[in-house]
């Protein structure tokens, strides 16, 4: 299933003296948590608006409505922020990962079922989805000559493995 709030983000510290906070992005880019005109905070998901941001070396600076002085901001020290699935689109073939998290990993030839996605490992080059199977941990790369199909409602994905990736 779906979650409706995704993680994007844990506030670590307070900046300066006007009530900005730093937070720790947790999406693909701190410039794209810059993009969110409101994130929502903490396991409540009580919407939060975002006065203004600004990136500062791979953290995010952003001054949050209502929070005016470091004291208030304070509060805010360790907290999660969460954004809302509908304030973005995805590329198709692009998923979350929370929404990979979970699934099947079935053989797209002989239906074999390798085991469930435990983890995506972001290396750079391409993602890899760690899939832990009943006794043994697979690494697959996550490219179009490998993956076939993903269908997150079904929660199911389809891969043909290269010759030899799990020899």
């Amino acid at each position: 299933m779906k979650k409706e709030y995704l993680e994007a983000g844990k506030i670590v510290t307070i900046h300066g003296i006007k009530g900005e906070v730093k937070i720790m992005p947790y999406c693909d880019s701190p410039e794209l948590l810059c993009e969110f005109d409101r994130l929502f905070l903490g396991k409540n998901h009580t919407e939060i608006i975002i006065e203004r941001s600004r990136v500062q070396k791979n953290m995010v600076i952003a001054k949050l409505e209502g929070y005016d002085t470091p004291e208030e901001s304070e509060k805010l020290r360790n907290k999660l922020l969460y954004m809302h699935r509908d304030d973005l689109e995805l590329d198709e073939d692009t998923y979350f990962i929370q929404d990979l998290i979970g699934i099947e990993v079935k053989d797209a030839d002989t239906g074999k079922l390798y085991g469930v996605i435990e983890d995506v490992l972001e290396t750079g080059a391409n993602d890899v989805y760690s899939i832990k199977g009943e006794d043994r941990t697979y690494l697959v790369p996550a490219i179009a000559d490998v993956v076939i199909s993903t269908d997150i409602e079904a929660n199911l994905m389809t891969i043909r493995p290269l010759d030899g990736l799990f020899d």
